[in-house]
């Protein structure tokens, strides 16, 4: 039973983890998505365009490997409590 409960609470801190760093990296790939925008047009530009340049840089980012890195936040710590229980009932 104490095994469930771990999981289930695990899973759920895990998710909340997970839910929060995903939220940050989305927040600081947008920003330097307007700030690129900013810095190549610096008379501010069409806000139409603007909106198009960043929403496309975040579709390319969803496709790159890095938010799918995240997913590391389940793995490694799943990976070192099995180590941890392996290692603790080695006899």
């Amino acid at each position: 039973m104490n095994l469930v409960r771990l999981i289930v609470f695990g899973f759920i801190g895990l998710s909340i983890v997970y839910g929060l760093v995903w939220l940050y990296s989305r927040s600081v790939r947008r920003e330097k998505l307007e700030k690129a925008w900013d810095a190549d047009n610096p008379e501010g530009g069409d806000s139409e365009a603007r909106a198009h340049y960043v929403e496309e840089g975040m579709k390319d980012y969803h496709a790159s490997i890095r938010p799918k890195l995240i997913l590391l936040v389940y793995i490694i710590p799943a990976a070192m409590v099995v180590a941890v229980l392996i290692l603790t009932n080695w006899n």
